[in-house]
């Protein structure tokens, strides 16, 4: 073999302000699920996702911290800062949510009926849970897009957006199943195919900047970018205001929350929670369309 003349192992991927900020999310993430299964507990889906999260991200950041300590990722035919970025932004978001769902479904200040080994063992997975999560927004923040930077367009405010945009839009997708009536007015089903085409176009987007595919396009892919982000800007403004009318006008649903719904299992609810993250994700489109006009694509880092 020839030699290329440096190092074998980078040492900057453990040393560097990034790569400790790595390191401590294997060591938090490592922390917290294992205090989880060996005596914190967990049960249902609420805790099925927690687990789930702390140990995709676990595996995932592994796997970054060898690729750069071994030069490996040079191999692979992806973009690796599109793809460091994104993931970094997606486990910030995972992060956070199981943060909060483990300590709002499992943590309690008394003893009974768990015992206080248990309860100790759950509120120290909560506090792990929750300094994962800050060390992961600690690498979104080193390694965003500085003014006048050529970085990965994942790294950019628009790139991270699109990451959140996705997030939310399955939190809507999880509203919809949950007995929401969606199919109730055809108006409502618009409202779905809204959410969906903008999801799974949000995600293409995504998927190729992470795979480094987009100088290979045949149209120019950061003004369809853009132009994209102004077309969900509208189909979100109109979802935005039909939902609403056909969930909580009286003349189709209902204004206020039924007396006579279960909670946890109450179509209004779902319906509220739909119409909420509805103007969030309108909100992050907005701001996405102001950023994505003042950054260039770089397919290549």
């Amino acid at each position: 073999m020839e030699s290329t003349g440096g190092p074998y192992l980078n040492t900057a991927a453990v040393t560097s302000p990034v790569g400790i900020a790595r390191l401590l999310q294997m060591t938090f993430g490592c922390t917290t699920f294992s205090l989880v299964a060996h005596q914190g507990g967990f049960s249902a889906a609420y805790g099925t996702f927690c687990m789930f999260v702390w140990t995709f991200c676990f595996a995932i950041t592994v796997f970054i911290i060898t690729c750069e300590f071994t030069h490996l990722h040079s191999c692979l035919t992806i973009s690796w800062g599109n793809f460091t970025a994104a993931f970094a932004m997606l486990a910030t978001l995972m992060s956070v949510t199981a943060a909060v769902i483990y300590p709002l479904y499992f943590v309690q200040l008394g003893c009974y009926p768990i015992g206080c080994e248990v309860r100790d063992f759950r509120i120290a997975a909560s506090v792990f849970a929750g300094l994962l999560f800050v060390a992961y927004a600690a690498e979104v923040f080193l390694t965003r897009a500085k003014p006048g930077q050529v970085t990965s367009y994942m790294a950019t405010v628009s790139g991270l957006l699109k990451i959140v945009q996705a997030f939310v839009a399955c939190i809507i997708f999880g509203a919809l199943v949950n007995d929401s009536q969606h199919g109730k007015y055809v108006a409502m089903q618009w409202c779905v195919a809204v959410y969906s085409f903008c999801f799974v176009v949000t995600v293409v987007v995504v998927a190729f900047s992470v795979t480094g595919k987009t100088a290979l396009l045949w149209f120019p892919f950061e003004r369809s970018v853009v132009v994209y982000t102004f077309g969900a800007v509208l189909l979100y403004v109109s979802a935005a205001v039909i939902w609403p009318v056909f969930c909580f006008d009286s003349k189709y649903g209902s204004p206020q929350r039924p007396s006579s719904c279960a909670k946890g299992r109450c179509p209004w609810d779902s319906q509220l929670v739909i119409a909420i993250f509805t103007y969030v994700n309108l909100l992050l489109y907005i701001v996405d369309l102001a950023y994505s006009q003042r950054i260039r694509f770089v397919s290549h880092l």
